[in-house]
């Protein structure tokens, strides 16, 4: 698997991520918060692994290819 994500795309990912599930599992909390928070989990874990499905469904890259 390739490193499709660059690092600013990366910080900004895992940034988001971070501030989606802070709030949607502890601010809003319900169900609403529990779909904002999973909704979350996903630019979080690509973020953290440096690539995203939906770049290699579209051929492209925000980084360097590794």
């Amino acid at each position: 698997m390739k490193t499709n994500v660059g690092s600013m795309d990366r910080v900004l990912r895992i940034l988001v991520g971070i501030a989606l599930v802070v709030v949607g599992f502890a601010v809003i909390g319900g169900t609403v918060g529990i779909v904002l928070g999973v909704i979350g989990l996903v630019p979080l874990l690509t973020g953290l692994i440096g690539w995203c499905p939906l770049y290699l469904l579209f051929k492209r890259s925000a980084g360097k290819q590794t």
